[in-house]
């Protein structure tokens, strides 16, 4: 076999339930595998098997396209290059917060699993981003300084990611985007940094214009929202997840753009261990804005049925948050109140410890506009000092909610 070469064996061959299976061999001495890796998804499109068993090094998008019914079985180890100069341009653009991606892949009824490794290499990228601080507007990216999205299921069907290990992404590690009934299952996700550059924006799972996704049964360590549910994300279920670090299971950010609608509903999280967090239990918006072309709020649209439950805290700032002025200063969101609506959010045993980050503030809801059917049971939190104080502006069912609210001007 030769090496770099994409090895396509029959099915009598292989003996595997595959019309073709595709074997990348990687090149070696640090040479770029990725067009090989092209090659064999290109070749293996179609009632196939890939096979990634050995040491890639990236250096090459990886784009594959119109998949259907492929496994793609990722025992060893893919390792993008740690090449900003080459990767701000030539990632793939994906528009939204100006976001790119390392690998896209689309397609129907497809499977990645097999215990191996996809390595972001986001050290240069932490140290870089810590000295230029470019990330636009709540976004993962610039248009001149592109981190990349570690792997990206987009405009697909019928997906299952497990079983895989995602090492220090320079940015978020997974994304689901425009796609749907999409199930990502026991991944290690770690995200760290060596130096004193944080890992910036290294969301565990995101989700954009996706519907049925499930997220369940993963560790998740890094130095962002553990899940962040950005617009039009619909019928999401979230399980099963021990998160470190992180700012939380966020519902948004959203309203970010003006005019343009924003939507989360029918979302289900439960057993959750939230540990050393900034953010608990947490839904984002953006305030409003008088510019019609604002990219940093002034959107609109609605959160609704949002379901929280069996959810853990253990030294975290906000165990339990509603922030409709994210990212837009107090005098603007007071002028300007965000547009986004809130309603039908149910907290159910909420437990556990806040850092003190914020005093004795364990809950801290405060709406824009009256957000209605907002209930709790089973909450138990508490501060260092073991007192507890729970804010609540224009919330309209305070009656519903098993502790007693003071106001944020009190």
């Amino acid at each position: 076999m030769l090496r770099g070469l994409v090895a396509t064996l029959s099915l009598a061959t292989a003996a595997l339930a595959y019309d073709r299976v595709c074997t990348v061999v990687p090149l070696g001495r640090g040479q770029d595998d990725g067009p090989a890796i092209n090659s064999a998804f290109k070749e293996c499109s179609e009632n196939a098997a890939i096979v990634l068993d050995g040491y890639y090094s990236v250096n090459t998008l990886l784009l594959n396209e119109g998949l259907k019914h492929v496994d793609i079985i990722l025992s060893g180890t893919v390792q993008y290059t740690p090449d900003i100069a080459y990767w701000s341009p030539n990632s793939l653009y994906l528009s939204y917060q100006n976001t790119t991606t390392f690998w896209f892949i689309s397609g129907d009824d497809i499977h990645l699993y097999g215990g191996g490794t996809i390595d972001g290499n986001g050290q240069v990228w932490y140290d870089y981003f810590n000295l230029t601080g470019e990330s636009g507007t709540a976004g993962s990216s610039t248009l001149t300084f592109a981190r990349p999205v570690t792997l990206t299921i987009g405009n697909s069907s019928n997906v299952i990611v497990e079983n895989i290990t995602q090492w220090m992404a320079p940015n978020w590690n997974n994304l689901a985007y425009q796609s749907t009934n999409v199930t990502y299952r026991n991944l290690y996700i770690n995200s760290f940094s060596y130096s004193n550059a944080p890992a910036k924006n290294t969301d565990g799972f995101n989700t954009y214009r996706s519907s049925y996704v499930t997220i369940t049964d993963s560790i998740i360590n890094n130095d962002d929202d553990c899940v962040t549910l950005k617009p039009n994300s619909t019928n999401i279920n979230i399980s099963n997840l021990w998160c470190n670090g992180s700012h939380g299971i966020s519902v948004g950010s959203l309203g970010q753009y003006a005019g343009v609608t924003d939507i989360v509903a029918n979302v289900y999280v439960k057993n959750i261990t939230m540990r050393y967090a900034e953010n608990g239990a947490r839904i984002k918006t953006f305030g409003g804005s008088p510019d019609p072309n604002s990219t940093s709020g002034g959107g609109l649209g609605y959160v609704t049925n949002i379901t929280y439950e069996d959810f853990y805290n253990y030294d975290v700032d906000e165990p339990i948050v509603i922030n409709q002025c994210y990212f837009t200063n107090t005098t603007q969101c007071e002028e300007y109140p965000s547009k986004m609506t809130i309603s039908d959010v149910h907290y159910i045993n909420v437990t556990g410890t806040s850092s003190g980050a914020y005093g004795d503030v364990v809950v801290n809801l405060v709406c824009s506009e009256e957000c209605e059917d907002i209930t709790a049971t089973g909450t138990s939190l508490t501060a260092p000092d073991g007192q507890a104080t729970y804010i609540c502006d224009n919330v309209a069912s305070v009656g519903e909610l098993d502790f007693n609210c003071t106001s944020q001007s009190n």
